[in-house]
């Protein structure tokens, strides 16, 4: 009878943003918080490395240290959130998340040296890496499969706003205040805010997805049929879903290729813009506003392109969005004008808004209810340990040629070169448009 129960109980799980969206609210509102924890280090610590944190002119390897900690950590810990949150539940991890990122303005407020913010950037990969992913596993879990594109979108729309307006809003507190206590006031205020919304408002959404996997299993779900990958169990191990994503599936190792790569990008645009802007007598307010941009075009964007990708697709808006990257990069230093170093930022961010949602939307899309948790973070885990190797090579680019220019060549052609390997190895993913096969 204790089963009958729990079975009806799952059965009456309703999916859709309509039918949740109080819940589904209070996600984007979570996001939109982790974008501005993320923004508070992109503008102003970057810029004033040299200045306020004693970086030596001209050590660029030591300048990217803090964004290769935040990859490697950030991409550890989606991997871990994901297979914890099939345990533990997901809003245990969004508290666990932001507990983490409580001590980060008090370590940048009293920072002797760099290192400190090198640690404190290790605790932001922890926050970002347990909050994010918790944020949008969340939303799939109350959405139906035709809403994961309009889901994704305005999860990442709301969260990479919240990044741009850091910026801003970091660059003038830092004029006005002072760049430590700037950033500490702005830090307690977000940090502390969300933790009472998480605690007060949030609820659990795992019981959505396994009602979601008992309608699959029994062969009540409506609507096409997904791709899902055969070579795998019912109740994967981590491994096994490790290796479906990283080799095992060509189409979820193209995605996750394509995932590392595009963060290239985003530590170019968090250590090498602010840097290379300011050698060029940029104001840091200035700098705000070019990172600020193609933050709000990369935000804004994703509102419409995540919803386009649900009637068109996921791989045309992937594949397009790399190559508008790669273009967006390569106009950067061809001009040294601030109003083109603006459209250079907005072509880039109109790119990263193609392909950021659709990446994970795809994954959703070929993804079982049963392990969607664990390939999200997975495929995170390889998309944000391109930070790291990103900002690893960048600075190994930009140490070897003795300028920073070289690495946004580096950038532009690994972002073609990736978008190429999506166009040859990755099928359409979209459940509509490219259904399983249901034939004798």
């Amino acid at each position: 009878m204790a089963a009958d129960h729990g079975d009806t109980l799952l059965a009456d799980l309703r999916h859709g943003i309509r039918d949740n969206l109080p819940q589904f609210l209070h996600q984007l509102v979570q996001v939109f918080l982790v974008g501005l924890t993320l923004g508070m280090l992109r503008t102003v610590v970057p810029a004033l490395a040299e200045t306020e944190f004693g970086v030596p002119r001209g050590s660029f390897l030591l300048l990217m240290a803090f964004v290769v900690a935040f990859g490697f950590v950030k991409g550890a810990l989606n991997f871990v959130a994901g297979r914890l949150s099939e345990k533990l539940g997901r809003k245990t991890v969004l508290l666990l998340g932001w507990a983490f990122a409580v001590p980060i303005p008090f370590m940048i407020l009293y920072a002797p040296s760099w290192n400190w913010i090198v640690a404190a950037t290790v605790l932001l990969g922890v926050n970002q890496g347990f909050t994010w992913s918790m944020t949008q596993t969340a939303k799939l879990d109350i959405t139906r499969a035709d809403q994961r594109g309009l889901t994704l979108g305005l999860n990442e729309f709301s969260g990479y706003v919240g990044v741009a307006i850091a910026g801003i809003v970091t660059g003038y507190l830092a004029t006005s205040f002072g760049p430590r206590h700037g950033l500490f006031v702005f830090g307690v205020t977000v940090i502390l805010f969300a933790l009472v919304l998480t605690a007060l408002w949030v609820k659990e959404t795992l019981a959505w997805a396994h009602a979601e996997g008992a309608r699959h299993a029994a062969g009540t779900g409506t609507g096409p049929k997904p791709r899902f990958p055969q070579n795998i169990s019912d109740r994967p191990t981590t491994g096994e879903v490790f290796a479906l994503m990283s080799w095992r599936d060509k189409r979820m190792a193209a995605l996750s290729q394509a995932g590392l790569v595009e963060k290239f990008v985003d530590a170019l645009i968090w250590v090498v813009y602010p840097v290379y802007l300011y050698e060029r007598g940029v104001s840091l307010a200035n700098v705000g506003w070019v990172v600020g941009v193609y933050g709000f075009v990369w935000g804004g964007s994703q509102f419409f392109t995540g919803r386009l990708s649900d009637h068109i697709g996921r791989r045309r808006p992937i594949v397009w969005g790399m190559w508008l990257c790669s273009a967006g990069v390569a106009m950067m230093p061809v001009l040294e004008f601030t109003w083109w170093w603006i459209v250079s930022a907005a072509v880039t961010g109109f790119g990263m808004a193609l392909l950021y949602p659709n990446l994970s939307a795809a994954v959703a899309d070929i993804s079982h209810p049963n392990w969607r948790g664990s390939a999200i973070g997975i495929y995170r885990f390889w998309r944000d340990l391109g930070y790291g190797i990103g900002a690893l090579l960048l600075g190994l680019v930009a140490h070897l040629s003795g300028n920073l220019v070289s690495g946004l060549w580096f950038v532009a052609l690994a972002m073609f070169v990736s978008g190429f390997i999506v166009w040859w190895l990755c099928e359409e993913t979209h459940p509509r448009i490219n259904p399983a096969d249901t034939g004798g």
